[in-house]
Parts: C-alpha cells; structure tokens; sequence
C-alpha cells in the first residue's frame, strides 16, 4: 500500500467515524452541560482515553483475534503489525466471515433506520418508506436468508458470521433504545457526576461498535483504523465541547451518514464473497455521499 491510499484510507475512516458519531456526540453535550466544570474535563480527557484506546483500539484487535484464536491474543497483537506473509494469509482467509457478518451488520442498521427511525428528509421516497415501518423485518429477514443461502454454499462459517452479525445488531440496538431513555434520566435525575460518565461510558462503548465495523469494509489494516477512529474520535469530543450546537443544524447529515452504511455493508457483503473491491471505493463513496448531504443541509440553512 502507497502512501497516497493510506493517507485515503484514513481520511474516510475519520471522516466516516465522525459522521456516523454525531448521535453519539449529542447525547455526550445535553449530559454534560448538567455536570460541574471539573467532571466535564476529567471526562473530555480521561474518557477520551477510554474511548479511543480501550474501545475503539481493544475492540478490532478481539475481532481479529475471535477469527484467529490460533494466534493467542497477544500473536494477534504483534501479528496486525507484523509484515509476516504468513500472518498476513491467515488473516486474509478468516476475513470472509469478518466480512460477511460487518456487512450484515450495517445492512441492518441501514434499513432500521429508513424504515423505523425518525428523520428529516433527504431524498424522494424516504416518507414514504418510512410509513412502512412493519416491512422493516420482513426486509432484514428476506436479506439475511438470502446472504445465508449463498454463504453455506461458499464457506459454512460465512453463514454463521452474517447470522453474528444479526445478533449483533439487536444487541446494541436493544442498548442504543436503553441509552435515549437514559439520557432523558440522567438530565432529569439527581444522580451524581460519576454515575453519569459511567452512564456515558457506556452509552460511547454501544455506539462505537458501528465505527469499528465499519472501519473494516475500508481496509482490514488494524493499524490504520486504530489511527483512522482514533483521529475521529478525537474530533467528536471536540464537536461535543463547542460546535454540537452548530452541527445539529445541518439536519442531513444523519442521513449521509446512514447511506455512507448502506454503501459499507454492501462492499463488505460482496467483498466476502470474492468479489475485488479497490480499497479506494469506501472512502470515495462515504467523501461523496456526506459531502453530497452537507451541502443539501448547506442550501437548507441558507
């Protein structure tokens, strides 16, 4: 890989975990701005911390490792940085099933989002889509036996990872319902400011699993996505600090975010397959797609 794709690469991982945080980042502001000034800053620099190093840097490394238990979790470590051609099959020969389930994933996320999610919106067709919420499973369950169909003929665990993929989906999507309600409580409540970074610790962990997989359909170098999220996360805690306000007011970009997912969880899903996919699609397509977003929410402002 040149110079010119990594700086590529990494630009469409910011920018995507950027994008794809700005719930996340909206949440962190109306939280904070009910605790002291002192708590605000522990949790902008010690929770940064968290968040980059024990999510967004543990989480890859155990993904990678749950495909290669062979290599032990600390080969694993050494081996996402060693040049090793080896290494570097063995890890190529697992990605299928990493593929299959991130890109089922995102899928899911995606169609929850035009079919159940309350939005503004952006193009022909979303309201009325949106009014069809009760096709949203038969949609997903229709995806997901499809791409199971096709996996068992390929690789039997393909078929199991799109189906973790699922269960992974409700999981944190049954956490991310917990954490809009909890928001409303921890605004209202007399809790103290402890339990409220807990809360929004936890709250950072369930909405970061969506960045890190997706990360994945950019590139399968743990280096760059340690770099590539951790640069992006870095930047929403800024958002949090002084622009949330700002940012709200450019209403579509939620929905750049989410086609920026559609368009991620195809590659991924294809790419699984065999299908060869440049690594510059997915940062083209997610700097086209958002841009094509913000400057719709640009011409709205004005």
């Amino acid at each position: 890989m040149d110079i010119f794709s990594a700086l590529l690469i990494i630009s469409g991982l910011v920018l995507f975990e950027t994008i794809s945080s700005v719930d996340n980042a909206i949440i962190n502001a109306e939280v904070l701005s009910t605790m002291g000034q002192k708590m605000r800053r522990w949790f902008l620099v010690w929770g940064l911390f968290l968040a980059v190093f024990l999510i967004r840097g543990v989480l890859p490394f155990l993904i990678v490792f749950s495909l290669n238990p062979s290599l032990g979790l600390i080969g694993t470590i050494t081996a996402t940085f060693s040049s090793d051609p080896q290494v570097a099959h063995a890890i190529e020969q697992s990605a299928p099933i990493l593929l299959v389930g991130g890109g089922v994933f995102l899928l899911f996320l995606f169609f929850h989002w035009l079919f159940m999610e309350p939005k503004h919106y952006g193009l022909k067709g979303e309201r009325f889509l949106h009014s069809q919420g009760v096709w949203f499973y038969a949609v997903i369950s229709v995806i997901l036996a499809i791409i199971v169909w096709f996996a068992i003929q390929d690789h039997p665990l393909m078929a199991f990872g799109a189906v973790v993929g699922s269960t992974a989906f409700f999981i944190t999507h049954g956490f991310k319902q917990n954490a809009e309600q909890a928001e409303k409580k921890l605004i209202k409540a007399n809790l103290s400011d402890w339990s409220k970074i807990f809360y929004l610790e936890v709250i950072d962990a369930t909405f970061s699993i969506d960045g890190v997989l997706g990360a994945f359909a950019f590139t399968l170098s743990v280096p760059l996505i340690l770099l590539g999220n951790g640069i992006g996360a870095v930047v929403v805690r800024q958002i949090t600090v002084g622009n949330i306000e700002r940012i709200k007011k450019y209403i579509y970009l939620k929905n750049g975010a989410m086609y920026s997912i559609l368009i991620l969880g195809y590659v991924m899903v294809m790419h699984s397959f065999g299908l060869d996919i440049p690594e510059w699609l997915s940062p083209i397509a997610t700097f086209i797609i958002v841009g094509y977003f913000f400057f719709k929410s640009r011409q709205t402002l004005k």
